[in-house]
């Protein structure tokens, strides 16, 4: 399901307005955030579509997205990515065809390509240099946007990668932080570390009051309506995970109690190949075609046999052709 009216939130003109999409299928939300006094606008953690049990792609949620910007007669300066998502796939490398544009994320991008290149095997060859995306963005760049700028905060924990964009006094948190009822995003991805994430949480908290909080999901517990913005405030005294009242030990005890109960999400493997290539999917090394790999036992889940242990490379049989 996919909404094809963006939720609107107007502010004064010292401020941007920020267009909200929410795709139920992963619960993620894409902002388009358009500059005051201007037809600037910039694209954060955009969606693309994709059907698990068939592998089939779709645009729908992007496409939304499209209609917005053309509508409004808005000009696309950056498609920006707060992490590489586990959890969908991002549709920058989409839009960026659509609508122009620079595709941003955060510079440890160089890192987390290394690691995902070894849970693939680097079956599709990967660079890993950061050459996929335009920009690579280091902690407190500024990129120049309409009569603002983009403020980048580098914010490990989730992801060693992770970036919050300010963008006048709207952040843009990615995972780092979900609604106040929510909490905080997991730290058991690769590269995690939830102490890191606790002392990330606390530079963004560290902001002015009134800081409106975008959110990269909203999984909307106990059944409560889509919510995705809150401000510093807001978290301060209310966030289970990290209120002023939660200690950095204590957060960290959680937050490991926590993530050991959790699953893999579903769309983690196909999302993970595509996002560190800023939206783009692996090529077929002989056709060219798009194509998505599926490492087997790479994960680490509890119980899970090292898959040379079943299928020894010493026991392989070719079969005889007839």
């Amino acid at each position: 399901m996919h909404e094809r009216f963006p939720r609107v939130a107007k502010t004064a003109n010292a401020t941007p307005e920020v267009a909200a999409f929410f795709d139920a299928a992963t619960s993620t939300l894409t902002y388009v955030v358009t500059s005051p006094e201007s037809n600037q606008c910039t694209i954060i953690d955009p969606v693309l579509d994709y059907d698990e049990a068939s592998a089939s792609v779709g645009t729908a949620s992007a496409d939304n997205v499209v209609r917005y910007v053309q509508e409004n007669s808005l000009s696309v300066d950056y498609i920006l990515e707060t992490h590489v998502h586990a959890d969908h796939l991002s549709g920058a490398h989409y839009l960026r065809r659509l609508l122009g544009g620079l595709v941003g994320i955060g510079a440890e991008i160089t890192g987390v390509q290394s690691t995902i290149a070894e849970i693939y095997s680097d079956s599709s060859p990967l660079a890993r240099n950061g050459s996929q995306f335009d920009v690579l963005l280091e902690d407190e760049h500024r990129l120049a946007f309409g009569s603002l700028d983009i403020r980048v905060l580098h914010v490990p924990g989730h992801t060693p990668g992770c970036v919050a964009y300010l963008i006048g006094d709207a952040l843009f948190a990615g995972d780092t932080l979900f609604m106040p009822d929510s909490g905080t995003a997991r730290c058991d991805f690769p590269g995690g570390d939830a102490r890191r994430l606790y002392r990330s949480i606390q530079r963004l908290l560290g902001l002015a009051d009134t800081t409106r909080v975008f959110v990269c999901h909203d999984y909307q517990p106990n059944g409560r309506s889509l919510q995705y913005v809150a401000s510093i405030q807001t978290h301060r005294d209310h966030n289970i995970h990290v209120n002023q009242t939660v200690s950095e030990a204590s957060f960290v005890t959680m937050r490991r109690q926590r993530d050991a109960t959790l699953g893999t999400p579903k769309l983690m493997l196909p999302s993970l190949q595509v996002n560190v290539r800023g939206g783009n999917f692996p090529r077929h090394p002989i056709t060219g075609e798009p194509i998505l790999h599926l490492p087997v036992n790479k994960l680490g889940a509890v119980g899970t046999r090292d898959i040379e242990d079943i299928f020894p490379r010493q026991h392989e049989r070719v079969d005889a052709m007839d």
